[in-house]
């Protein structure tokens, strides 16, 4: 029997290694731990050796190689926490905590050897899920080439090891996680959609359009997923006839998934009616995956935009001070994820036009009529600044010329840009198509995002009522000349992506405009 469990856990070595997180190799020393009069046995440090974990044999190092988990309810600490962990969106066997608590019920059978291994896998097993707890299982650099976050790293050796000493690791897990209110209400959003029952419904068929008091075989459906959602009470009929009833249910359900509340039975509600209930707790498991990737704490001013949500939020001294409709890139030119801080409000800016909107639009346009930029009010320049004018331009070199947009309200950029460093060569901006702001879908840029009444937002960030009052601020745009002004008050930058989240204990859904939800959840459960 002895041999079988040795097997067990070579078997166990040899699927951790597979799973190892990347950890950071620690330079300093991990502290001391401080063990009680519990059973203690040698480790084996070519045991610790196979599992190709700097981190683990630090831990170990600082145990003196002796195991270290003796204490019973230390143990069942851990092993309630690896079990409990899917109630914070991750996956218990990735924390192998099936075999573990087979060793458990066998502790006191443990031969010497069979209980350093025991103890070695409690805390490889316990460090990984503290990493995907305060970093994400996954790493955003090697899923994405437009994410642009700073590395989070995290010393799980010394936040381990105090609260071990401190035997307060009962806090630890709380202490670790992100404290930003949407990720606890993405956490609310799991419980909320796990007290929900089991789902058997069939997908609506695909309809048009269905307008109050219309009549359609596909409300039957509709109405039970309605039912199902708790956007409509009480009992219903179920007929095929568009009420009132069903109307304002519709209304609340479009509400809740960013969609116009019009009670118009459109494509897109169809689409959010589509979503099952498991669909939906794997879009809320995504979710919580990306606010780990995220900074832990956020500086005290800052924007943050929600790219599916087309939002942008002044936050400063933890109270929302402006809120903003955005537009966002489309899928094929997707925003990227930054983490920046402003630095510049940039009046009557020109506009170069870049590589990819010169290849895809430019020239094709410029093939058909020679006067489409002299129309846009772009001016063509030879690589010594001269201007060419349109008839002289060669349509088979065009990338030999740069293609500037003069400073107006129609220019493309709008009035007004705020720039901030970024490997993408984005930023926020006024625009041209003020008319967009009105549209329910707004991912439709070229990739930066553009602000509705920008000049109203430069007034609030650039902070003087002298030098930049709304008057001054119109005299500055009637002058037509590009103006740069730097921010002075610190605001930090958070141009991020998440799809769902709770309000009033409300589930909260917005579509997922890039298509990241549900590989990201794949890949979390590989």
């Amino acid at each position: 029997m002895r041999k079988l469990y040795f097997l067990l856990a070579v078997c166990i070595f040899i699927s951790c290694k597979k799973e190892e997180p990347k950890i950071v190799p620690i330079v300093k020393k991990a502290p001391a731990i401080i063990l009680t009069d519990e059973r203690t046995v040698e480790v084996d440090t070519a045991l610790l050796s196979t599992f190709k974990s700097e981190t683990l044999k630090q831990f170990y190092t600082a145990s003196e190689n002796k195991t270290v988990w003796g204490n019973l309810k230390k143990r069942t600490y851990v092993l309630s926490q690896l079990e409990k962990s899917e109630e914070l969106g991750l996956d218990p066997e990735d924390y192998k905590a099936a075999q573990l608590k087979k060793f458990e019920n066998r502790i006191s059978k443990l031969n010497d050897s069979e209980l350093a291994t025991y103890d070695i896998l409690l805390t490889y097993n316990f460090e990984k899920y503290l990493n995907h707890l305060y970093k994400g299982k996954l790493d955003p650099k090697k899923l994405y080439t437009d994410w642009d976050l700073d590395e989070k790293t995290f010393d799980v050796n010394n936040v381990l090891i105090k609260a071990f000493n401190k035997n307060k690791l009962d806090s630890i897990v709380d202490n670790i996680q992100p404290k930003s209110e949407t990720y606890k209400q993405l956490l609310q959003s799991l419980q909320i959609i796990n007290s929900f029952p089991d789902e058997d419904i069939q997908a609506i068929e695909n309809v048009k359009k269905i307008t109050l008091k219309d009549t359609n075989n596909a409300l039957i459906n509709i109405k039970k997923k309605l039912l199902f959602w708790k956007d409509m009470s009480g009992k219903d009929s179920l007929t095929d006839k568009y009420d009132q009833k069903t109307f304002e249910a519709v209304k609340k359900f479009q509400a809740r998934h960013g969609l116009a509340d019009d009670g118009v039975i459109g494509i897109g509600t169809i689409s959010a009616l589509n979503y099952s209930k498991e669909r939906r707790k794997q879009q809320i498991i995504a979710n919580l995956e990306r606010w780990r990737w995220y900074p832990t704490e956020l500086a005290e001013n800052y924007f943050i935009i929600n790219i599916p949500d087309y939002s942008l939020h002044v936050v400063e001294n933890q109270d929302t001070t402006l809120v903003r409709n955005i537009v966002v890139g489309t899928s094929s030119r997707k925003t990227p994820i930054i983490t920046s801080v402003l630095k510049t409000v940039v009046f009557n800016p020109t506009w170069t036009v870049p590589p990819t909107i010169l290849k895809e639009d430019v020239v094709p346009a410029m093939k058909r009529n020679r006067n489409y930029l002299a129309k846009k009010n772009i001016t063509i320049y030879d690589t010594s600044g001269n201007v060419v004018e349109p008839s002289a331009w060669n349509e088979n070199k065009p990338n030999n010329y740069r293609y500037v947009q003069s400073p107006g309200y129609n220019n493309s950029l709008g009035l007004m840009k705020i720039l901030f460093p970024n490997h993408h060569s984005v930023y926020l901006h006024d625009t041209n198509h003020r008319n967009y702001f009105v549209r329910n879908n707004r991912s439709l840029s070229s990739g930066c995002v553009r602000v509705e009444n920008p000049l109203e937002l430069a007034e609030h960030i650039l902070n003087d009522s002298i030098r930049f009052s709304k008057v001054k601020i119109d005299t500055i745009i009637a002058s037509k000349k590009t103006m740069s002004f730097k921010i002075t008050k610190k605001y930090a930058l958070y141009q991020w992506y998440w799809t769902a989240w709770s309000k009033k204990n409300q589930l909260i859904f917005r579509a997922d405009i890039y298509n990241l939800d549900s590989d990201l959840y794949s890949k979390l459960r590989h």
